[in-house]
């Protein structure tokens, strides 16, 4: 009889968790308190990016060259001024059309 009586106590606690648990989900997923776009992952293009974010990129785009200072160095600058650094660590560029279009005196790409 101990025996039902903890087993029934024991079922009682579980269905009540599973119930809260339940409950829990449906309120995360229909609350509007939640802005959306906090969650949103932004993949690239001009402005996608605050100034303070740009070594952090700049280091990532530039983490496979062999010639660091340099491609850190124009990535920056050209980070700062289109505000986008494209993904990847070469290419890509058609992502950031600021960064894509700006050129040396002598016409090549000015951005690594």
């Amino acid at each position: 009889m101990a025996l039902a009586g903890r087993l029934l106590v024991l079922l009682a606690v579980a269905g009540l968790l599973a119930a809260a648990m339940a409950e829990h989900e449906v309120v995360a997923r229909g609350s509007d308190e939640h802005d959306d776009n906090v969650y949103k992952v932004s993949k690239g293009g001009q402005g996608s990016l605050k100034s303070y974010q740009c070594s952090p990129e700049c280091a990532r785009r530039c983490g496979n060259t062999q010639y660091k200072k340099p491609c850190l160095f124009f990535c920056n600058k050209c980070c700062r001024s289109c505000q986008c650094v494209p993904s990847g660590y070469y290419g890509n560029k058609g992502e950031c059309p600021c960064y894509n279009n700006w050129k040396t005196k002598r016409g090549g790409p000015k951005c690594p």
